[in-house]
């Protein structure tokens, strides 16, 4: 069974969202978010660790998504990200998880069909493809958006892969 692992990075609130495939279909396992408290930098990352770490101790995932960082306004708010994905990739590593990567537009393009979707749009999609009865915490939302993506552009890929395999409808 496939299980995938969806995080948001941030360096004040990690999303997290896990879903696993069931008959090709996504369904709902879990999601919330890591709430960092610490005022060091060292043990926000610490916080990090430990909450993603957590996390795949109990739901053992068997692959991982990320979003990729963006510009933003600030150098100092682009380090702290980055710092934060870091110790999330870094994690999911010594799990021995392959962690995928996609832009948060290519997340948005996946779930919501548009990929300038604000984040209103991917918390009402998330809600209906996943069938839960309310929109989940937005940075879970998005956690949950970017699993989604992995699982629909790993099955865009495998598809990808074996139309290669034909020639004028022939299996080479």
């Amino acid at each position: 069974m496939t299980i995938i692992l969806g995080i948001d990075p941030g360096s004040r609130i990690t999303g997290f969202g896990i879903i696993q495939i069931v008959n090709k279909k996504c369904q709902y396992v879990t999601s919330g978010c890591i709430k960092i408290k610490a005022e060091s930098v060292a043990n926000r990352l610490l916080e990090i660790y430990d909450g993603i770490n957590s996390i795949i101790e109990q739901f053992q995932p068997t692959e991982a998504a990320i979003e990729q960082i963006f510009m933003y306004h600030s150098a100092d708010s682009a380090l702290k990200l980055g710092q934060a994905r870091g110790v999330a990739i870094v994690t999911m590593a010594t799990h021995n998880l392959t962690v995928a990567e996609y832009s948060a537009r290519q997340v948005k393009q996946a779930v919501v069909g548009y990929g300038a979707a604000d984040k209103l749009q991917v918390q009402q999609m998330v809600k209906t493809l996943l069938n839960l009865s309310q929109s989940p915490q937005a940075d879970a939302a998005d956690a949950l958006a970017i699993a989604i993506c992995h699982y629909h552009t790993s099955q865009s890929l495998e598809f990808l892969g074996d139309a290669k395999k034909t020639v004028r409808g022939r299996l080479r």
